[in-house]
């Protein structure tokens, strides 16, 4: 398993990416949150040698495939080929009301959209005539003047970020690897993630090997005063994406509909402080890493061992660069020796 961080701040971009690299992180991951994620691992890539760099994820709805194929291209370029361009769809309120972009079936449409993508690069590599005719997208002009410069570093791999099954099943047809979701479980990947994976890789005619599966859980460490403190926030985090009717199986899975359904109709009453007394210890535990670091990389190999191919952390500013170089380093040795004991559920 690689280790990665998250980075944010187009500020701190070139200083974070620049101690990560040094400190033998493998990659480096900037999301779309409240910033634009290409930006930061534009400045990241001018700061580093051999890092990888992701965006977890990048809202594929909010652009069309051509204005995302040319940035892509553009950051595989300058970052000498070390891109993974991570997708997801988002929701349908944010599509329509904070982008205005419209929303259609998003399943299907993002498995089009990577088709698009992908007929649209080998227009710029392979010399392959542009005609791509879908039911969401439509590209079949491109003149030798609107063709980037060529580079030899080829299209970056495209992993897509998903909850639910049916979208799940398109990342393993379509894509190079899947981003799960930080609101997701142990018990949700097994279950559900790798079977949809491994169905929609058979519709593909292909395995799982080389196949990508990518996580950033939630994870609490540092002393127990800073475990406690950091509690409440993330009962709020749980009870949020609970209360969101699109991750409702994770839910329902562990026969918690109840309580679900009490957080949507509290979310939709504006009631937002009442919600995270209904997260209990036993959901803290299924959905989050609550260990100090000593233990912690034990609690996340036996976690995810074998089903990861890299993990994600979101490092507590508490932990100096020493302690998180070496919590990364601890991470990957016990990785490393669960899968060897291990059979590989991935398979």
């Amino acid at each position: 398993m690689k280790v990665d961080a998250t980075i944010a701040g187009l500020d701190v971009a070139s200083t974070r990416a620049r101690d990560l690299e040094a400190d033998g992180f493998d990659g480096l991951w900037a999301g779309e949150l409240n910033q634009d994620p290409f930006l930061a691992l534009a400045v990241a890539a001018e700061a580093t040698e051999r890092i990888n760099l992701g965006t977890s994820i990048a809202v594929a709805f909010a652009r069309s495939p051509m204005t995302l194929a040319y940035t892509a291209d553009d950051l595989q370029r300058h970052s000498r080929g070390r891109l993974t361009l991570g997708l997801g769809s988002q929701v349908r309120a944010h599509i329509e009301r904070r982008f205005a972009m419209p929303w259609a079936r998003p399943a299907p449409q993002l498995r089009e959209y990577v088709l698009a993508l992908r007929a649209i690069w080998s227009r710029w590599h392979q010399g392959t005539p542009l005609a791509f005719e879908g039911e969401f997208y439509r590209h079949t002009l491109m003149p030798p003047d609107f063709v980037p410069p060529q580079h030899d570093y080829g299209p970056p791999p495209i992993l897509l970020a998903g909850v639910g099954e049916a979208m799940t099943r398109v990342a393993g047809e379509v894509a190079d690897g899947f981003l799960c979701h930080g609101f997701t479980t142990t018990r949700w990947l097994r279950e559900r993630t790798l079977p949809a994976l491994r169905e929609g890789r058979a519709r593909a005619g292909v395995t799982m090997d080389g196949f990508d599966l990518v996580a950033t859980p939630f994870v609490v460490t540092g002393t127990q005063a800073q475990i406690d403190t950091a509690i409440p926030t993330l009962r709020q985090r749980i009870a949020f994406y609970a209360s969101t009717p699109a991750y409702r199986g994770i839910f329902e899975l562990h026969d918690w509909s109840d309580t679900r359904e009490q957080l949507t109709a509290l979310s939709k009453a504006n009631r937002w402080p009442e919600m995270p007394a209904l997260i209990t210890d036993d959901m803290l535990e299924a959905f989050a890493i609550i260990a100090p670091p000593d233990t912690l990389p034990t609690h996340i190999a036996n976690r995810f061992g074998g089903i990861l191919t890299r993990l994600s952390l979101t490092l507590p500013p508490t932990l100096d660069r020493d302690e998180a170089a070496d919590l990364a380093r601890r991470i990957r040795d016990h990785c490393q020796t669960r899968e060897a004991i291990s059979t590989n559920p991935r398979t």
